[in-house]
């Protein structure tokens, strides 16, 4: 269940999300932006090694810089601008790198100041793709020997998978609601917890989760406790996820739910939702979260699809 405010024993008021099994608080006005900076639709948040936060909106600069305390360090990326979606941190070596979609139909990995490193353009597939038939990437993981996936949740409803260089291995999906068949693979993410690495995706438009092995094999489905799951981030044994219509759910290892997460089930029934009048936020209730990550602390970024912008960060209690 939902999170409701709550008072602090010291007598200061505080506001939680949770439920009795994991309770978070929330940190009101954590993100300090300049005042030449405003956010537009926060499609994705990530923390690097020193704790630091990167957050990637629709306005320009679309990537922004914070410390942990929220206050704001560098930005750059006007180049996205429009056209932010999937925004995956991932560490190589020893080095960490972004690779980001952009809905032109590109994606790149990139340094943390943003130098692009490599760029992954429209696959040569024919018979998926033509002059109608876009590619339209939103979401991309990587696996431990370095293959890249990259979900086309807004085009064609295909996973292609490259190697490291770039170069395409193998493609499956395609729109349907079959098993193996995709409405909206809008995230992915290669899971670690178990025995072998699996394939995770977002099956949005199909209410649920497939799982693959990294491959393209089919394994299973998970479709409980979830309606419109957008991406994945994993901490230990747990994933969480932002369920677009206005929650964030973490699940246990075996993908049992621990808890919904700012839960508001009127939020995405009302009229013009996502854009809603900022009257209607609260605190601790989330409309259209997008984007998810925690971290080394267990602490949770909450990037929400809305078109002013909104960032919450929830202390682990």
């Amino acid at each position: 269940m939902g999170g409701d405010p709550s008072m602090a024993a010291t007598g200061t008021a505080t506001v939680t999300v949770g439920n009795a099994f994991r309770q978070y608080e929330v940190a009101e006005g954590w993100a300090k932006l300049p005042a030449t900076i405003t956010l537009g639709y926060t499609h994705g948040v990530e923390v690097d090694s020193a704790g630091n936060v990167y957050i990637f909106h629709m306005n320009k600069p679309s990537v922004v810089k914070f410390d942990s305390e929220g206050n704001y360090l560098s930005s750059w990326g006007d180049e996205y601008e429009s056209r932010a979606h999937g925004f995956l941190l991932h560490q190589e070596d020893g080095e960490e790198f972004f690779y980001l979609t952009d809905m032109s139909g590109r994606v790149v990995k990139t340094t943390l100041d943003g130098k692009v490193l490599l760029a992954i353009e429209t696959p040569d597939l024919p018979d998926i793709y033509d002059a109608d038939r876009k590619f339209i990437p939103t979401d991309v993981a990587v696996a431990p020997n370095g293959d890249i996936y990259v979900a086309d949740g807004y085009g064609q409803h295909y996973i292609h998978q490259y190697n490291q260089e770039g170069a395409l291995l193998r493609s499956w999906g395609g729109a349907g609601s079959d098993i193996g068949k995709l409405n909206c693979p809008h995230g992915i993410s290669v899971d670690l917890r178990h025995s072998e690495p699996e394939l995770y995706v977002a099956d949005r438009g199909n209410h649920r989760i497939q799982v693959f092995t990294l491959d393209g094999q089919y394994k299973r489905i998970i479709d409980e406790n979830m309606d419109a799951p957008c991406s994945f981030y994993y901490h230990g044994d747990e994933v969480i996820f932002p369920d677009l219509h206005s929650r964030v759910t973490i699940l246990d290892k075996n993908d049992q739910l621990i808890a919904h997460l700012g839960e508001d089930q009127q939020a995405y029934k009302q009229q013009g939702w996502p854009d809603l009048p900022l009257d209607y936020f609260r605190t601790n209730r989330f409309s259209s979260p997008h984007g998810v990550c925690f971290d080394a602390d267990g602490n949770i970024y909450v990037a929400e699809w809305t078109q002013h912008g909104r960032i919450t960060k929830l202390l682990r209690k």
